[in-house]
Parts: structure tokens; sequence; C-alpha cells
């Protein structure tokens, strides 16, 4: 058996903080009145989360990279029918679709939050640069269709780990917390060293700052 590093650390606190994140906003949310303060702090941590994992997608981990997991319909299809090539080391064709439908509606949510308005007490940064037609169709999405999608595709996610464990006897859960995989050939590892967790770090912070920069300029 060879030991192979499919999620560099950077990826994995992306991940789990992630989810956290999510955890404290469908929480702070669900309260409402004072929590709103850090259900948008939460927002904004959320949407710099993302934008690092955009630049990460292309500097980031070998396995974290986008050419190497984003695929065509082609290639899904033939993993839905049986027919790929290889056991998947990294995100499956399924999976990878997955992340992508994931991270793209948690922008679509966090995008609409940044313009919404309740016309009670609480109103996103951009809400006054944006006409009121549109701030009444981001509110109204944000609040009736987007986060019910988002807890459509988690349950998705986690419905796919159960079926991965029970089914196919291989527990994901491991190599997203300490970042290994035990595979039976050797395959590329992915680089997780001092220098590419520091470069994550800078990278971060400069999504953090752009984030922090754009929240200030609208207030």
């Amino acid at each position: 058996m060879n030991k192979v590093r499919i999620w560099d650390l950077p990826t994995r606190v992306f991940h789990w903080g992630l989810v956290l994140c999510l955890v404290g906003l469908i929480g702070t949310g669900k309260i409402g009145g004072e929590a709103m303060v850090w259900h948008f702090r939460l927002g904004y941590t959320v949407l710099s989360l993302l934008l690092f994992r955009l630049v990460w997608g292309f500097m980031g981990g070998f396995w974290s990279r986008f050419h190497v997991f984003v695929v065509g319909p082609m290639a899904i299809w033939r993993y839905l029918q049986g027919r790929h090539s290889s056991p998947a080391v990294g995100h499956n064709p399924l999976g990878a679709l997955s992340v992508l439908a994931m991270l793209g509606f948690i922008l679509i949510q966090v995008s609409t939050g940044l313009v919404s308005d309740d016309e009670i007490a609480t109103a996103g940064p951009l809400a006054k640069m944006v006409a009121s037609a549109w701030v009444t169709k981001a509110t109204y999405y944000h609040n009736a269709i987007g986060q019910y999608v988002l807890y459509a595709l988690v349950f998705l996610h986690l419905a796919a780990m159960a079926f991965y464990y029970f089914k196919r006897k291989e527990n994901l859960v491991p190599a997203m917390l300490l970042g290994d995989k035990m595979l039976s050939e050797p395959h590329t590892s992915a680089r997780d060293d001092g220098k590419s967790r520091l470069a994550a770090l800078v990278v971060f912070a400069v999504c953090a700052g752009l984030v922090t920069g754009l929240v200030q300029w609208a207030g």
C-alpha cells in the first residue's frame, strides 16, 4: 500500500472552516435580532474562503487544482455508467460536480445576502447600491430559495459519503481530516510543506483584506 497526500492542509482548513461557518450562518439566521451581526461576519468569512479556494484551485496541492478534478459531461456520464477507467484518487467526476455546485450556490447565497434588505432591521452592505427591484429579488432568493438549495446539496453530500462508507466500504472522512489515503498504486502526492502553507496564509489574508475593504467601502 502507498500512503499518498491527497488534501493539503490549506484545503482541509478551508473545508472544515466552511463547514463551521455554514453551521453558524444557519444558527444566527434562525435566531435573528442581534445575532445577525455575527451572521454577516460569518458571511464575510465565507466569501473570503470562497475567494481563497478560487485562487487555491490554481496554485494549491495537486489534487485540489481545478484542472485535475473538473471534467466534462461525457466523463461524468461514463462514471455514472461504471465505465470510468480507474478509481478516483481525489474527487470522482460526480463528486467534482457536487463540489462545484456547492461552491457556486454558496457564492450566490453570500452574494444575495450582501444586497438583501428585510426592510425591518437588517440590510446587506451593498443593498443601497443596487436597484430596489434587484434588492427585492435577492432578498427573496436568499430567504426563500437559496438556503433550501444549500440544504439539499449538503444532504446529497452526506448521502454520498454514507453510500461510499456502507456500499463501497470506503471512508472519505479521514483523508479530509489527515490529508492522506492508502492506495494500492503510487500516485502523485499533493505538495503540503511549510512554503505552500505560508503561501496559502498570504492568499487568504489578501482575500480577507479584499472582502474587508469592500464592506468598509460600501459602508
